[in-house]
């Protein structure tokens, strides 16, 4: 279920971001105008939309950013245990973990993008139409080349490596300082103040770190559905071109359905790492 509102709220956020910052084209007033739009022209299969790429790339990712940050983070820290968080491995811990698996979320975002902007509002034309996930993926090598499923690698990479860096920071910092005055409660009462903490501490993170990096996944989004084989890959000339034309405003289009999937998209994620590190018995610092 979590999963299936994460990719509908992705439908939406690619959505906005495409269609807003174009100069020409439909405009969505908020996420319930472009909800109602998709509806009445797709039905509702049309919320569900990339929701396959959406699977692996959001399976991938979980599971490698966690383990990367944590062998990371454990190793910078060595046999130091301050208890306190420390800056100086979490930050880096963090920008490494999302680096590494930017790598393997560029292609599986980029097919959920195009086949997310291929409804009746498409800038594809009928013949170029994908199927299925794996008809965007060939099809786009086919055209493109192989560099091609790897286009918006550069915003992709920006956007986890800063985006990581301040979701892990904010977690571990927010989690430290509610976890501190709780510390000689009840031991009967210690797994439901985890999940309290683990929510409140994953949900805050993620708003944080999309706060933070929405900028560069609008740019990444327009250039990965860009029909233009030879638009320009650099983020921040994309960021140029839509802040000149839309202002600050256009640079966060999706900020609204964005926020909304962060809270309980890394609330759960954090509290499900906590939980198996817990039942692994795998010692969290």
């Amino acid at each position: 279920m979590r999963v299936l509102c994460r990719v509908t709220r992705s439908m939406l956020q690619v959505k906005l971001q495409k269609h807003n910052t174009e100069a020409k084209g439909i405009k969505y007033k908020n996420g319930l105008h472009c909800t109602t739009r998709i509806l009445k022209t797709e039905g509702v299969k049309g919320l569900y939309r990339g929701a396959t790429s959406s699977f692996v790339g959001m399976a991938f990712e979980s599971s490698l950013a966690f383990g990367i940050y944590s062998q990371t983070k454990h190793f910078l820290q060595g046999t130091t245990q301050s208890g306190k968080p420390q800056l100086l491995a979490i930050i880096p811990s963090g920008a490494f973990a999302g680096g590494v698996v930017s790598f393997i979320l560029c292609p599986s975002e980029l097919v959920k993008c195009r086949m997310q902007v291929q409804g009746a509002d498409s800038f594809l034309q009928s013949t170029s139409r994908y199927s299925s996930p794996i008809d965007c993926a060939l099809k786009t090598v086919k055209s493109e080349g192989l560099t091609g499923i790897f286009r918006g690698g550069g915003a992709t990479f920006l956007r986890e490596f800063i985006g990581n860096a301040v979701f892990f920071s904010t977690y571990e910092y927010v989690s430290y300082y509610m976890h501190k005055p709780l510390r000689d409660a009840s031991s009967d009462l210690t797994h439901v103040i985890d999940v309290g903490v683990g929510i409140f501490s994953g949900g805050l993170g993620g708003i944080a770190c999309w706060s933070a990096v929405l900028p560069l996944d609008v740019a990444k989004t327009i250039i990965q559905t860009s029909p233009d084989k030879n638009h320009t890959r650099n983020p921040v000339q994309v960021l140029e071109l839509i802040y000149r034309r839309s202002g600050i405003r256009g640079c966060y289009t999706g900020l609204g359905p964005t926020i909304v999937r962060a809270f309980p998209a890394n609330a759960a994620a954090i509290v499900t790492w906590e939980l198996a590190m817990k039942i692994l018995g795998i010692k969290h610092d």
